[in-house]
Order: C-alpha cells, then structure tokens, then sequence
C-alpha cells in the first residue's frame, strides 16, 4: 500500500466492497456531522498534540513489547513477544479510543457520552475518559455481560457512570449495541455516541482505527530496535477487531514477510454452533450499519454468537477485518474456549501476567503456532488486556 492509498485507505467509508453507512435517517446527519469534525480534527496539530500529550501522561504510552523467555522455552519454537497493551491505564487498550473520541466530543460541543460495553473494558475506559473531560456519561451492557463482568461494572460506576442494564435478545454485546443505537436516535442533537469497536457505520471504524493505529505504529519501531528486524509473525484476536487493527494497520503494507493472524472465539467447537467466528463461518450482510461478514442464517437472521469470553461474544467484524480476510491480508483462524483457558492459565503460571480471556484465545493460537516453527522465527502477540475482570469467573 502506498503512502497515497493509505492516507486514502477507509476514508471514503468503505474498505473495498465492505464499511457504509447503513443507518435510519435520522442519525445521517449526526454521523455526517461527526465525519466531518474528526477529518477536520485528525489533521489538526493542536487536537493531536492535546491528544499525544494526553496518551502519554494519562493512559502511560508507549506500551512496551516484551520478550516472554519462558513462555518460548515452554513451545521450542519460535521466540515470542508480547505488545502490553495490559499495562495501559485501566488495563487494556480501550482508552486509547475513548481519550480520542472524549476529545472530539468536547470540540463538538458534546455534554453528554453514551457507550455499549462487553467485557467491559470500553465501558470502563469510557467512564474514565468522560470523567477526565466532565461529560456525562451512560453505558449500556447487557444482563448476561454484567453479572460475568461484574468488577468492571463497579469501576464504571466508581467513576460516575450510568450503567443501563439490557435485558433483550442474547443480553450481551449485540444487545447492547442496539439498545445504545435506539438511545441516540432520540437524542441525537446533545449526545456523543462513543463506539468502541472498528464497527458500524462510517465514520467509526476508520475513527476507532485511526485512534488504536499507535499500537502498530509503536511496536513496529520497537521490535526494530529491539531485535532489528520486523516479525514473522502478529497475532491478535477478533471479536469487533479494534485491538487486532491497531496492531496490524502499520504491517499490512508488508505483505506477506508479516504474516497477520486474527484469533476469532470458537466457544465450545465451531461444530456445536456456539462460537463467535464471524469471518471463519459467517457471510456477507449489513449489521449495526455497515456492511461486513455476520453470523446470520438463510433468512438473513443475525444469529447469536457465544464465547466464554464477553469481549469476543459478537456475531458481527469491522469491515475492514472483512477486506483483509477477501483480500488475503490477514488470516483468520479460531480458538476454543477449553484451549483460551489453557493458556490463560499457562502465562500466568510461566510470565507472572495474567491475560484477559480475550488475549488468551490469541495466546492459545500463539503456542501452536509456535512449535511448528524455526527458533530464529519471531511471534509478536498483541496482549490487548488483563484478567483481573475474569479471575471471578475462573
């Protein structure tokens, strides 16, 4: 990809055939509103000076990758390397997106935020940026994701958040989504809707991208300077796919010497049908306004995804995780619930790191890989987030 076509790159609102803006009408105009104010502030020196100086001192930028001695001399294999995304303020890479889009909102004369949460983590990270920038804030989550997530339920709160409990459908992510979507359409003219995922309609997933973009840009250097060279291989999983596009944006112009793997949940095994593998099992469709692959069935029913792990439990993907797989940028390869749990168990045991259950699953990929391969070969694994929300659900 050349420096022309990236700066193009999803800013039309479509990644090849896949993105758009599929919405009722009355949120166009909120989003067009919205796309015009962030590509205005995304090439503004002042917003990204605020913005650096704001991931740097608040959330604890830049993240450090680190050599994981004993989890390679574990697998014989390939050295792996771990981008610490745990180590960011609040304990995964959420609030590097909120912080963004907190700053935008308040450019945009915005007073109150509203935001859907899983894991919690977004949720988490968007209380906490919208208290550092005195913005009113509600949280929608469902009911199944609040009782499994419940320390981050309380963190919200501490923080002076409204967490609105959903009790429709499969009450999780999904739900939650549609619910924070109903929300804003009646209150569209004072409130920010701040997505945490590289879904829905443009602008988001370019937005949502743009602001994670630094985890790849970060480790790109630092394996350069640590070991000299690019990896092999980066691996990170997939449930909305903001992680797993911050690290791969600043790769994919590399083609194949880096070869990006994006782990997707298989729950308890593709065959029983509770899984959350939207690219290896889903097709094209519009959902949450854009279209992407989803779970869906020949009626074009979105079908209800399951993962042991609440940030992963999406039928739906970012379209530009859509591109990358039709365009064979990316791989895409699923994780059971059992093997996440190994290696959840496994890192902490070996590093002393405890991994959220969403890392896990591309942890547990990272360790077959790994013995398959040379020990002159590199794995660098995006550790998105830590465990301390799932240690009650052990």
């Amino acid at each position: 990809m050349d420096s022309k076509k990236d700066k193009e790159y999803g800013r039309s609102g479509y990644f090849g055939g896949f993105g758009g803006r599929f919405v009722p009408e009355i949120l166009i105009s909120a989003l067009k509103e919205l796309e015009t104010n962030y590509l205005k502030y995304s090439g503004d020196n002042d917003f990204q000076e605020e913005l650096s100086d704001y991931l740097r001192d608040y959330v604890g930028r830049p993240t450090p990758i680190y050599y994981a001695q004993r989890l390679t001399d574990e697998f014989k294999g390939a050295k792996i390397y771990l981008k610490r995304e745990d180590l960011c303020h609040l304990g995964a890479h959420k609030i590097n997106n909120t912080v963004g889009q907190c700053l935008l909102a308040k450019r945009m004369n915005k007073k109150n935020i509203i935001a859907e949460t899983g894991a919690g983590q977004h949720g988490v990270a968007t209380a906490a940026a919208a208290a550092l920038f005195d913005l009113k804030c509600k949280v929608f989550m469902g009911a199944k994701d609040i009782k499994r997530q419940a320390p981050n339920v309380h963190r919200m709160k501490l923080m002076g958040a409204e967490v609105i409990e959903v009790n429709s459908g499969s009450k999780t992510l999904k739900d939650a989504v549609n619910e924070a979507l109903r929300y804003w359409v009646s209150h569209v003219d004072d409130t920010y809707y701040l997505i945490g995922s590289v879904v829905g309609p443009h602008p988001y997933p370019l937005m949502v991208r743009d602001f994670q973009k630094i985890i790849g840009e970060e480790a790109r250097s630092q394996m350069l300077e640590d070991t000299g060279r690019l990896p092999d291989h980066i691996i990170a999983c997939v449930g909305g796919g903001s992680n797993s596009i911050g690290i791969f944006h600043s790769f994919i112009k590399d083609g194949n010497s880096v070869k990006l793997i994006g782990v997707e949940a298989g729950g308890k095994g593709i065959d029983s049908g509770k899984h959350g593998a939207t690219l290896g099992l889903g097709n094209r469709g519009v959902f949450h306004g854009a279209h992407s692959y989803v779970l869906q069935d020949r009626y074009g029913q979105i079908e209800e995804a399951y993962s042991i792990s609440a940030g992963l439990d999406y039928p739906g993907v970012g379209p530009e995780h859509s591109y990358l797989k039709e365009e064979g940028l990316a791989e895409y390869v699923n994780i059971s619930d059992n093997e996440a749990m190994d290696a959840f168990r496994i890192l902490s045991l070996l590093e002393g790191i405890i991994p959220a259950y969403e890392s896990s699953h591309a942890l547990a990929y990272t360790a077959k890989l790994a013995a398959k391969l040379d020990s002159d070969k590199i794995i660098l694994v995006n550790l998105s987030g830590r465990g301390d929300k799932d240690i009650d659900n052990i």
